[in-house]
């Protein structure tokens, strides 16, 4: 085999003449910055033509600002056209009467609340348990039955909580019923609206799978639940729990029903819809 050919060498670099004392004298470079300014051409002062147009349309935009206001102000006010609506007609008859008192909701709530709870069943018996000073409970009072009472305490200040009404019996051996009407100003927030719909999301959501539920008639989105699985707290003997929620105008309503049997869907939709009926 023959073999392949050795790459030929780079050409050397041509040598530097040395000057007369041996020392190199490059070329000086073309365009060198360091030649002197005054053998470089004039140079052109670049922007002035810009900002001359600039100011010249500003002085033209203010120009005829001014003479348009000045124009304006000479002239006569426009007339502005009639109005094409004719004159209404005034009504015959008499004014309607004020509704009475008992079919006025503002002036029924606005009253004592405690009188629109619904009674005692006849054979009943008082509910010593109730968390309650002659039937009215406080607002600390209300936001202890939460599992937050501080952050509740802070939420329904700002809902601008006014007062609760609550009223509870016994029936039986071991059914208890617990009432609660909790009214609001509600100058900026539906607040009785809010506190409804924040109980049923947890009446159905806290224990999902083993509740029913059911739409309150004439309450629009008031609904009922029955809880069908028992629950037992410290121990106690287990019971069943069943639950509305519905609210009306400012007060918001409330029930809660528990025995060691399960709850009818009927007793606590009938309970619910008299309540409502009371508001």
């Amino acid at each position: 085999m023959e073999e392949e050919p050795a790459r030929p060498a780079a050409p050397a670099a041509p040598p530097i003449p040395e000057g007369p004392q041996g020392a190199v004298e490059p070329a000086p470079p073309v365009g060198d910055a360091s030649a002197p300014a005054d053998e470089a051409g004039p140079r052109r002062r670049r922007g002035r033509t810009a900002l001359l147009i600039t100011a010249a349309v500003a002085l033209g935009l203010v120009a005829g600002t001014c003479t348009g206001v000045l124009a304006q102000a000479d002239r006569e006010p426009t007339k502005l056209p009639s109005l094409s609506q004719a004159a209404l007609a005034r009504g015959d008859g008499t004014a309607p009467k004020p509704l009475p008192a008992d079919q006025d909701r503002r002036v029924r709530t606005n009253g004592d609340l405690r009188e629109l709870l619904l009674e005692k069943p006849r054979g009943a018996r008082e509910a010593e348990w109730l968390e309650s000073v002659d039937g009215w409970m406080d607002l600390a009072t209300y936001a202890a039955t939460f599992g937050r009472p501080d952050e509740q305490f802070s939420q329904y200040v700002h809902d601008d909580f006014r007062r609760a009404a609550v009223t509870g019996w016994e029936t039986g051996d071991t059914r208890t019923v617990e009432i609660r009407l909790i009214q609001f100003r509600q100058e900026e927030v539906l607040s009785a609206l809010e506190g409804s719909d924040n109980g049923r999301h947890w009446a159905g959501w806290a224990r999902e799978g083993d509740t029913d539920r059911w739409p309150l008639p004439g309450t629009g989105d008031g609904e009922v639940f029955v809880h069908t699985r028992p629950e037992s707290e410290d121990g106690s003997r287990p019971f069943y729990s069943a639950e509305a929620h519905a609210w009306r105008g400012d007060i918001e309503m409330e029930i809660w029903m528990t025995d060691t049997e399960r709850i009818g869907k009927d007793q606590i939709m009938d309970l619910a819809r008299r309540q409502m009926e009371r508001l």
